[in-house]
């Protein structure tokens, strides 16, 4: 199956002998929109910063910000909401 959603994280560096904090991120591939969702649920239980969309060449584009999180999770982060 072909991977058509992506899953863009924050990675905590450790303190080390830099100067400034980085802000590394890593992207994370998926065949589903329901595994990335899950995967960034769980991204941002961990308190990370977290932005999904879709790859190209699929239509139509989707891009989630962090600020859309919640939003696009919908029933996974309220269990009380039925459905999917």
């Amino acid at each position: 199956m072909r991977h058509t959603w992506y899953v863009t994280f924050e990675v905590r560096q450790r303190r080390g002998m830099l100067p400034k904090p980085r802000h590394s991120r890593l992207t994370k591939t998926f065949a589903t929109e329901i595994d990335a969702k899950q995967f960034a649920k769980e991204r941002l239980d961990q308190g990370l910063d977290v932005t999904a969309g879709t790859l190209n060449p699929h239509v139509p584009k989707q891009i989630i910000p962090s600020s859309a999180m919640p939003i696009w999770l919908g029933s996974l982060l309220d269990p009380s909401a039925e459905g999917s």
